[in-house]
């Protein structure tokens, strides 16, 4: 069995992690693994990539020309769309060239590969969905909105109130794609998303698998909390409170905004800090109630144990979810999460078991789950539950044998 992972990055930005961790697992389980990304950060000799200067570059022109068809939409919202026209790229030949028996595609965008050349792909092909583009006009998440049970048209990211606007001439560009490549399986991460997709116009018609991210639970795992606090030269005498992502203060699916309501509603802030990765401090002080530790964005997973088991929650205000690594890494090391009820946050957390889901996009009961969490008697039972709920679920060895009995099943028929 030979499988090609292809992701456009290798391990930066979460679906790149997810899928670097899911190829690491696979060759640590004795399986001939390749992955093909089109920036190349690693020095992993597993991961392909580009080479010489002349595909650097053409990457990197790729990566800006793919968004040009959004100039017309000056007042679209913040929320990622791809177009993904990629006019240049050769990246199907090589993908056929590796002559793999399963190609599993990830994300793809930032001018990675074009709708068309997905029919090109010889052979099948499992596509784990990390957000909702595959089977929407081109946003990675809808805000609510649910054309692409449709046909699009009108987008509400592209703020269009057209029917034939960029997102319905996407939506056609896959439709035509799609009906040409029938072999195509979809994993869905989450339940929430794998709903969402079997409800699509474009993809309700193909197989659907539930199987979630995996996570090494002997990597993540707790850390002496004392020690932990001085690597990050964080005060041992004060409750901390953990936000990140990627560009954690700017993307508004990230909650900032929410989270800054929230952390003013709670009463007793004397003995609280908050720490935030994923962004540097920014130019005008952020004023939250509570001193804040900027640290900046971090890549290496050494770093998130020590960081989440240097703090006593972790903090998910996300209005978009699908199945976030900063929750499964959190829990993974013995560390509550307090997130909204939405996406697939319910996949992982247990409502005042191993953590508190807040009604969805209220930030009074997100201050009440932060409260709950850090004065609950049995904080240390909800650290434990915590724990177990990753061992017994999204462990390595177990999500790695789902993986595998559906790629049997698919070269075998």
């Amino acid at each position: 069995m030979k499988i090609l992972i292809v992701n456009t990055y290798d391990i930066e930005g979460g679906a790149a992690r997810a899928s670097y961790r899911l190829h690491n697992a696979l060759l640590d389980g004795g399986v001939k693994s390749e992955m093909l990304v089109y920036n190349k950060s690693s020095d992993n000799y597993t991961v392909v990539g580009p080479v010489v200067k002349k595909q650097k570059v053409l990457a990197k022109v790729q990566m800006l020309l793919d968004p040009l068809p959004l100039i017309f939409y000056k007042n679209r919202t913040k929320t990622y769309f791809s177009p993904a026209c990629a006019p240049f790229s050769n990246i199907v030949n090589d993908i056929n060239k590796m002559n793999a028996d399963i190609v599993h595609l990830h994300w793809i965008n930032d001018g990675m590969i074009s709708i068309e050349d997905l029919a090109k792909i010889k052979a099948p092909i499992v596509w784990t969905l990390h957000d909702m583009w595959p089977f929407t006009g081109g946003c990675h998440y809808s805000e609510g909105c649910e054309r692409y049970e449709k046909k699009c048209g009108k987008c509400k990211v592209l703020v269009s109130e057209k029917e034939n606007d960029l997102s319905r001439k996407i939506y056609i560009r896959k439709q035509k794609a799609f009906l040409k490549k029938e072999n195509i399986t979809i994993v869905g991460l989450s339940k929430w998303l794998i709903t969402c997709s079997k409800k699509s116009s474009l993809l309700k018609s193909k197989k659907h698998v539930n199987i979630p991210n995996l996570i090494n639970i002997e990597n993540f795992k707790s850390y002496d909390r004392d020690q932990a606090r001085v690597l990050w030269n964080l005060p041992k005498n004060k409750k901390l409170l953990l936000f990140g992502a990627m560009d954690a203060t700017s993307d508004p699916r990230k909650g900032f905004k929410e989270l800054n309501e929230a952390l003013h509603k709670i009463k007793n802030k004397e003995d609280i800090e908050l720490v935030i990765f994923g962004s540097s401090r920014p130019k005008q002080n952020q004023n939250l109630g509570f001193k804040i530790h900027y640290l900046g964005k971090i890549y290496d997973d050494v770093s998130l144990v020590t960081l989440f088991s240097a703090v006593d929650i972790v903090l998910v205000p996300s209005l978009e979810e699908n199945l976030s690594n900063v929750i499964m890494e959190g829990l993974a090391c013995a560390t509550p999460v307090v997130a909204f009820n939405i996406g697939g946050n319910s996949d992982m957390i247990e409502h005042k078991i191993n953590g508190y889901l807040a009604k969805q996009n209220n930030t009074e009961d997100l201050a009440n789950g932060i409260e709950w969490v850090l004065n609950e008697s049995n904080y240390d039972d909800i650290c434990q539950n915590a724990r177990n709920k990753v061992v017994t679920n999204f462990s390595q060895e177990i999500v790695l044998e789902q993986y595998l009995e559906l790629y049997n099943t698919i070269i075998n028929n």
